[in-house]
């Protein structure tokens, strides 16, 4: 079943990126590649669950398991050793990526307090953006009652846009609500 942001981007998005940036084939329009949601978890040193509370919630937004991330060297000062798991990622494509973006803008950002917009300064200069959500629960999907403490996670949206101003014309285009 194709998701609403995708059939927009067919319809609606390509032809108005191709006027918008002069391009002369619709093969040449930046398109969404990938969307990358990451979870740093400190502190699995001192707290040994912690990791399975941050699975979790990844894994009710997301709808798919995340990829546990271990540390590639010890670092004395911060107590982590080697090998030790300190975070989780998830990477979303095709039409799990779309729905999980029509959730974001439509749903989940809404419900963040004193919300008014993302910022602007989050691209990479390739063409990538990345945010922060300060709170999982911002999604319906998670049950608070299911996790330890409330945390946050990173979100990195991945175009093939060859520039900062093609990838905001982008995800603007499917909704993103960037600050004025």
């Amino acid at each position: 079943m194709e998701s609403r942001l995708s059939k927009k981007y067919q319809s609606e998005i390509v032809p108005t990126l191709i006027k918008e940036f002069g391009f002369s084939s619709k093969m040449q329009v930046p398109k969404l590649k990938k969307i990358v949601l990451n979870c740093g978890v400190g502190e699995t040193t001192v707290n040994g669950k912690a990791m399975q509370f941050v699975e979790y919630g990844l894994a009710a937004i997301t709808g798919q398991k995340p990829l546990v991330t271990k540390s590639k060297k010890a670092i004395s000062n911060f107590k982590i050793r080697e090998g030790l798991p300190i975070g989780c990622m998830v990477t979303l494509r095709g039409q799990r990526m779309y729905s999980f973006l029509d959730r974001l803008i439509s749903v989940a950002l809404p419900r963040v307090r004193d919300f008014r917009g993302v910022p602007k300064r989050g691209f990479d200069g390739r063409g990538n953006y990345t945010m922060g959500i300060k709170e999982q629960i911002v999604f319906p999907e998670v049950v608070m009652e299911r996790l330890d403490r409330v945390r946050g996670m990173d979100v990195t949206f991945v175009t093939s846009a060859d520039n900062d101003e093609q990838a905001r014309a982008l995800l603007s285009h499917l909704g993103m609500p960037f600050r004025k």
